[in-house]
């Protein structure tokens, strides 16, 4: 086990300043799928046999929707009458606020049927699925990178646009995506959530969990394309380019091998 010990410093590194991002679970008990449609629905409703026309959105519709004229009212003006006894928050609609509480109950009705994973709505459900049929309908307008969810792709943005709303209240390290900060909080509170299942280490990221399995499988991923010689690490692999700096640009070649 002396390899590992040998490259532990460059992996400490990695574990602080990787930011690559990881799949994380669901986020909020709010449908996103309902978020992609909610607007249309909303303002798309009849009472009884009377066609009703908002006069703010100048909307009518004679198609029986969810929800009535004075439901869709509460979009304009903010009444919120379902509140939940357990936290005070407020809804408005009945259905919404069943929905939340099964945050409290810790309910999750809805199963896939791939995996087995549970979830408390049924859109949070449909947004998972992507993940196994590798639909990804949100496409980034700039650099043509597609996303799963619609939330993700917004974060994405500020890639592009340099935007970095997310600040650090310990360090002050500001940061482009809420991913990325909940990764770097690590650095200050300690926590590694990823365990290795052959020695028991444990690591801040997923992706340096990854690298540390090379020290048991023995495997070297990252290749020097200046002398064809092989490191497990990518942090490894950049302090030996130095080596070569001088007289040649760099670059580090990762295997086809590699996962």
């Amino acid at each position: 086990m002396a390899f590992i010990k040998e490259e532990s410093e460059d992996l400490r590194i990695e574990e602080v300043f990787s930011l690559k991002q990881e799949d994380t679970e669901e986020q909020t008990v709010l449908d996103e799928m309902q978020d992609e449609d909610q607007y249309k629905k909303e303002h798309d409703f009849i009472t009884g046999q009377k066609s009703i026309s908002c006069t703010q959105t100048e909307k009518t519709s004679t198609q029986k929707r969810h929800g009535n004229f004075k439901v869709h009212m509460r979009v304009h003006t903010g009444e919120k009458p379902y509140t939940c006894q357990q936290c005070g928050k407020s809804f408005d609609q009945q259905g919404n606020l069943k929905v939340h509480l099964r945050t409290h109950t810790g309910e999750k009705p809805y199963t896939c049927k791939q995996c087995g994973k549970h979830f408390n709505e049924h859109g949070n459900l449909k947004v998972h699925l992507r993940i196994h049929t590798g639909e990804k309908p949100f496409t980034c307008q700039q650099c043509g990178k597609c996303f799963t969810k619609r939330g993700t792709l917004k974060s994405h943005m500020n890639v592009h646009t340099g935007e970095k709303p997310y600040t650090c209240p310990l360090c002050g390290n500001r940061f482009s995506q809420q991913g990325s900060i909940n990764r770097h909080m690590r650095t200050h509170t300690g926590e590694k959530p990823y365990i290795c299942k052959l020695c028991g280490r444990s690591f801040t990221t997923k992706p340096n969990l990854r690298y540390h399995m090379n020290s048991h499988t023995g495997e070297k991923p990252f290749t020097c394309d200046q002398c064809g010689k092989n490191f497990r690490h990518k942090g490894t692999i950049k302090k030996h380019m130095i080596i070569h700096s001088r007289a040649l640009p760099l670059k580090i070649v990762l295997n086809s091998s590699a996962v």
